[in-house]
């Protein structure tokens, strides 16, 4: 797409202002300066707190969480960077203490990163509070959860962004560069998921200093992730993670913006990782949680199909033994790339049956926002993406733009884990995939622009 096609859509350019920084200001006049309420200060809170700490346009001025140690650790972090101590809420255990936080002060947004089946809530309050959401992943729980986040946020006009770092990954952002420039052809399908063992993640042994895989607690015996993220192991079965898969992917495929989802389906494996890690690998085989069988199957595989002929494989693996991996894979008509072997392999340019390495490709096709902000991203969380995820999140209501990841792809890439499950209970049966859009995604222009300087 040509600058001055991408210009005569005026929202767009304001987004593009915003993500490239090589666009002309927006004519409505932005604010310098953001009051913040962060909600969630546990250890996802904690990572995102020292992104905010770092920035001279934020004001963080309140602080929510239940847990008096996360809270304290936060403050403490406050006051490590010599700011101001913001007004807290929650120190009572008051789980509806974020109301008090979104009613008590003035705030431009706020940030929540609390457990996942809060999500939809917090956000609904917020934006009826006309306070911008930034909202960790996933968007809800059950497929009413997204809708209902969905019509909050149409009936508001509150801004909403799904805060999904890996679309900012330095990898994925370059072959971002790479589909819009055409070197892959015509996008036929692509692959990614959520392949990471979190074996010692969901069990530990209560202890807020040895969260990860010191016993075989979970539940209300267990301590920040095995606290709660356990118990949709336990209960649910479906792809129960899918954003860091899709969202690079929905991307590259210019969903909502051209094309759209149209089925899914999903089958699952049997479960048995995470009964074997406690009975056998932990030694707690007469520990009562040994006992427990869990809905979660070991591997889920999704399939989706989408309007222009493009199929996407995504798969959930948490509970076995594996080194991390989204396990990306791009393929169109000229070639492909996949991140697991870091490898790239185009018609015409590589040589005949083999892969070429990655690396000469990503730093021609590097992305500008990594090329601008790579030194200040250093030591951000995550490689830098969570540098990256909260500067789009702040520019963008900082300059009243639209959000960079907006509430009709927060809704779409959340909802494949009911629709998963849906499938799976149904008998591996496939379904048709709500457009959220209302056929707004016919006319809907890309983001994440391609820049016609690269």
């Amino acid at each position: 797409m040509q600058r001055r096609d991408f210009l005569r859509h005026g929202s767009h350019a304001a987004l593009a202002a915003t993500t490239l920084g090589s666009l002309p200001a927006l004519a409505k006049p932005g604010r310098d300066k953001l009051r913040l309420g962060l909600i969630g200060t546990g250890m996802r809170g904690q990572v995102l707190l020292r992104e905010l700490l770092r920035r001279e346009d934020v004001e963080l001025a309140a602080l929510c969480d239940i847990e008096p140690i996360m809270l304290g650790r936060a403050l403490a972090m406050v006051n490590k960077a010599g700011r101001s101590k913001p007004e807290t809420f929650g120190e009572d255990g008051d789980l509806q203490a974020y109301r008090r936080l979104l009613d008590a002060r003035k705030l431009d947004a706020v940030i929540i990163a609390t457990p996942w089946e809060w999500h939809a809530e917090m956000a609904i309050a917020a934006m009826q509070a006309k306070v911008a959401v930034g909202c960790e992943v996933v968007a809800g729980v059950t497929l009413q959860d997204h809708w209902d986040v969905l019509r909050a946020q149409q009936s508001t006009g509150t801004p909403y962004m799904l805060l999904e770092n890996v679309c900012f990954r330095r990898d994925v952002m370059a072959v971002l560069q790479m589909v819009r420039a055409g070197l892959f052809g015509e996008l036929v399908h692509l692959q990614g998921g959520y392949q990471h063992d979190l074996r010692a993640v969901k069990f530990n042994n209560g202890d807020p200093s040895k969260p990860y895989g010191s016993g075989a607690e979970f539940g209300a015996k267990g301590w920040s992730e095995a606290r709660w993220r356990t118990e949709h192991a336990r209960r649910r079965n479906g792809e129960l993670y899918p954003s860091h898969g899709i969202g690079p992917l929905a991307m590259y495929a210019n969903i909502h913006r051209g094309n759209r989802f149209t089925h899914i389906n999903s089958f699952a494996s049997k479960s048995r990782g995470l009964k074997d890690y406690l009975g056998r690998k932990l030694g707690a085989k007469d520990h009562p949680n040994a006992k427990l069988d869990w809905a979660l199957g070991d591997i889920v595989t999704t399939t989706l199909a989408c309007e222009n002929g493009e199929t996407i494989l995504l798969q959930h693996d948490t509970s076995l033994p594996r080194p991390y991996s989204l396990g990306f894979r791009v393929q169109g008509t000229d070639g492909l790339w996949m991140d697991l072997n870091h490898g790239i392999h185009i018609e015409g340019r590589s040589p005949a049956h083999q892969w070429e390495d990655f690396q000469a490709y990503q730093d021609r096709f590097d992305h500008p926002l990594w090329k601008k902000y790579a030194a200040q991203a250093e030591g951000a969380g995550h490689g830098g993406m969570d540098f990256f995820v909260i500067h789009a999140f702040i520019e963008a209501v900082k300059a009243n733009a639209a959000m960079p990841i907006d509430i009709y792809d927060a809704v779409a890439w959340s909802a494949i884990t009911p629709l998963s499950e849906q499938s799976i209970v149904e008998g591996f049966k496939t379904l048709p995939f709500p457009d959220f859009t209302g056929g707004q995604w016919k006319t809907r222009k890309p983001i994440f622009a391609f820049d016609d300087r690269y």
